[in-house]
């Protein structure tokens, strides 16, 4: 039996068919909660703090789509069979307990010393990271080795955040590690897919094609991955400034490399070439606020790594798995363009209001509203297909 021979063979709920149904509509869900409840606590001295913020965004939701793309993807990489029906529905609830987990000790100082929140939290992406580690080397998969190992490293940062919490409050080494894999699998996954999906779009219409990987995109992954590991371990120190700078400026010539202005036509597409670009000018910037902190605070980068890069391109990803992986045409409508336009929206309302100390409340304000705006309109325009049978097979 194939993965898609699997996937016809399940009989249970349509949502547990294939991985990024439940992980997609449900982290879209939170995330569209999630934001305006920290903002209603910050202006109103609430008790849902911003660590709490910090690491529902990067782990909660983050790591739900993460999951939900690579139970969907690694069956295909490997050939081998994929996580469906119960075992996927044990997968979710523990992603769900985590929230519920995180959520309570958030809503109760009480709870804040106490080990259950973090064990219940760390199990999803442990167990996660030896699924990934069971179908790779099981699949002699040898080249998503590097794809386990940040996995792995994304579950060990979150267990690190609870123990950092636990001892001082401070999680700014697990954050940064945390946010360093997901930028990095953003440059290796979305160095993949971006290109791939611009060929097969452009071989249909006769277009421009996107370079061929080569030694360029290696070279670009090793300076972009010695950046980032240098910036999680010292932030302030000026050779991650320098190899951040160097990261943003390769990346953003390996995105003109994959013609992405000649997509215009096909929202499904550009959106990839733009979430990229978030990217590399979240690379650029965070070098900058190394280089120059009194001229780009450290937010700023910090920002647009994370309501730009990772906001914009898990958004890309969702919307065209989703359509694929259920049946529909892989072609956008009003509601991708929405989509699309809100979350660019609340990302580049974050990046400039942490640039403008006068604004930043009333930009705060508006892009918290435009990001969950942007997670509800893929939760309302997807939800029926995410949640039902595909059409060819109901």
């Amino acid at each position: 039996m194939n993965t898609a021979a699997a996937i016809r063979a399940h009989r249970g709920p349509a949502v547990f068919s294939v991985g990024l149904r439940p992980f997609f509509l449900f982290s879209a869900l939170w995330a569209a909660v999630a934001a305006p409840l920290w903002l209603y606590a910050f202006l109103s001295g609430g008790p849902v703090g911003l660590s709490w913020h910090v690491h529902e965004m990067l782990f909660g939701y983050t790591g739900g789509v993460v999951v939900g793309f690579l139970l969907t993807a690694v069956p295909n990489w490997t050939g081998r069979l994929p996580v469906v029906g119960t075992p996927l529905a044990i997968l979710f609830g523990l992603w769900a307990a985590g929230r519920a987990a995180m959520l309570a000790m958030a809503l109760n100082a009480d709870l804040a010393a106490a080990a259950w929140p973090l064990i219940i939290d760390g199990l999803f992406l442990f167990a996660m990271a030896g699924v990934v580690w069971r179908e790779v080397l099981a699949g002699k998969n040898w080249r998503n080795v590097p794809v386990a190992v940040m996995v792995t490293l994304f579950a060990l940062a979150n267990a690190g955040f609870h123990l950092e919490a636990g001892a001082g409050g401070v999680t700014a080494l697990s954050t940064r590690l945390g946010l360093a894999v997901v930028a990095l699998l953003i440059a290796v996954i979305g160095g993949r897919v971006t290109p791939s999906f611009t060929r097969n779009w452009q071989i249909k219409r006769g277009g421009p094609l996107p370079a061929v990987a080569d030694r360029f995109d290696a070279v670009t992954l090793a300076v972009t991955a010695a950046g980032l590991i240098a910036w999680s371990v010292a932030p302030a120190h000026p050779a991650a400034g320098a190899l951040l700078l160097a990261a943003g400026t390769l990346n953003l010539v390996r995105l003109i490399r994959w013609r992405g202005a000649a997509t215009l036509a096909e929202p499904l597409v550009w959106i990839l070439h733009l979430g990229y670009l978030w990217l590399a000018a979240g690379l650029f910037l965070t070098g900058l606020s190394v280089a120059v902190p009194d001229l780009v605070p450290p937010s700023v980068g910090v920002h647009a790594l994370t309501a730009g890069a990772i906001g914009v391109m898990t958004l890309a990803i969702m919307t065209r798995a989703s359509r694929g992986h259920t049946g529909r045409p892989l072609a956008a409508g009003r509601v991708e363009v929405v989509i699309y336009a809100l979350v660019n929206a609340a990302a580049l309302s974050r990046v400039v209001g942490g640039l403008s100390p006068t604004l930043y409340q009333p930009l705060l304000i508006v892009s918290a509203g435009l990001w969950s705006a942007a997670f509800l309109a893929f939760a309302i325009g997807y939800g029926p297909m995410l949640l039902s049978p595909r059409p060819d097979r109901a």
